[in-house]
């Protein structure tokens, strides 16, 4: 019988910083996973150098969901990023390995195609309202048939959801950058420039906009409402997740879409969500909702309730997450939509992936496993660099969400 014969934690910064979980079997069958949480990747690797890795040596690899179990339940302390992204990164390479010894690309374990690839969007920004159109135009001219539409708040300052060089890469200082926020002119600003969208782009375009959790129960009960015209696919995190009844209000005041799940966990922090049909799109990713296993549990769920797939897909998970959740996507009934950001040239040195993108959708590798490599030799010359997300202060000071 094949058993895990060791487990290596890489930790490398080729263009942004990643952690990378890599496990060889006895008869010599490797499989990678991430295991990236944007500004606390050290904790990960801790937790898998310091406690995971040497309970994986001597087991079977072909047990993902005794080992997702083993992992979880023997913890005593549950749930959290650190240990769901812990293990996220054992179950994703223990997928990895199990395609490659089927000698079989992971969405066909998963139950083959639902659908012929896996539509994506990516992000346009600017400085004001005319660069933002200027940049849905080249998405469109790229063939992205989904796009998220952000802009700068004029007069107040930061650089919210706006991308500075070619690659929208927001943990970019080596401490926090602390970014003035003015809610009430982001309230008066935002529906202004998603209408200017929309009449540019036209009507069949997929537009979205993302709040990142800055508003109030009722102040995004009434942006939801004020945009309701311009037909956003969705708004993404309107008010901080953590007081779900929140989302029970702002239901009761507007039909525009709600997404949510990007800094939630487990199948226990979005089921209530979910069952009392609060949100239209779960963003949990495979990275930290504790891996393929989890997330397909997670998808499961949704879709008794009529909710839908929309992963977040930020360059802060490597492209083993990606090549992982377009596997699952390509499979699960109720699949929405995918986040998709290009991960700079550096990062593809030391990721070797298939995933390949036409026509405004990713199709995964048809490789065994994943069909993503970890390049040990290129990601030795990009040494850990901290990197930290920003930190919004609202114009008296005080700190504000992220």
């Amino acid at each position: 019988m094949s058993t895990i014969e060791r487990a290596e934690v890489f930790v490398a910064g080729p263009g942004r910083n990643f952690v990378t979980l890599r496990i060889t079997t006895s008869d010599g069958v490797t499989g990678i996973g991430d295991a990236t949480l944007n500004g606390r990747e050290l904790s990960v690797a801790s937790y898998l150098q310091d406690h995971l890795v040497p309970l994986l040596v001597g087991r079977d690899p072909a047990r993902i969901d005794d080992m997702w179990q083993y992992l979880y339940r023997g913890a005593y302390w549950r749930r959290g990023p650190v240990t769901m992204t812990a293990i996220s990164a054992v179950d994703t390479a223990l997928w990895d390995i199990k395609g490659k010894v089927a000698g079989m690309p992971v969405y066909q374990l998963l139950g083959g195609r639902s659908r012929d690839g896996v539509m994506v969007y990516s992000h346009a920004s600017g400085r004001d309202t005319a660069e933002l159109l200027d940049d849905v135009t080249r998405f469109q001219e790229l063939g992205y048939k989904a796009i998220r539409a952000q802009a700068a708040v004029p007069g107040v300052g930061g650089s919210y959801g706006v991308r500075k060089g070619a690659i929208y890469e927001p943990a970019a200082t080596s401490l926090p950058d602390e970014q003035p926020w003015s809610t009430e002119a982001y309230l008066r600003f935002a529906p202004t420039y998603l209408e200017a969208v929309r009449e540019h782009a036209g009507p069949e375009l997929h537009l979205l906009h993302d709040v990142h959790h800055r508003l109030t129960p009722i102040e995004a009960a009434a942006f939801g409402k004020s945009v309701e015209a311009v037909r956003l696919f969705w708004m993404e995190d309107p008010t901080p997740a953590e007081n779900q009844d929140a989302f029970r209000l702002i239901r009761q005041h507007t039909t525009t879409p709600i997404a949510v799940g990007e800094v939630l966990n487990s199948i226990w922090d979005v089921k209530d969500l979910m069952t009392n049909q609060l949100v239209d799109y779960v963003r949990t990713t495979v990275v930290h909702a504790g891996g393929i296993s989890h997330l397909r549990r997670i998808f499961d769920l949704a879709a008794l309730y009529q909710v839908r797939t929309g992963s977040h897909g930020a360059t802060d998970l490597s492209p083993v997450t990606l090549a992982a959740a377009v596997h699952l996507d390509l499979t699960v009934p109720n699949f929405g939509i995918q986040e998709y950001m290009e991960h700079a040239p550096e990062t593809m040195e030391v990721f070797r992936s298939g995933v390949t993108l036409a026509d405004g959708m990713l199709n995964p590798s048809e490789a065994p496993g994943l069909g993503v490599e970890y390049d040990e030799k290129a990601a030795a010359r990009f040494p850990y660099d901290p990197r930290y997300l920003p930190v919004a202060r609202r114009l008296d000071g005080s700190v504000h969400d992220w």
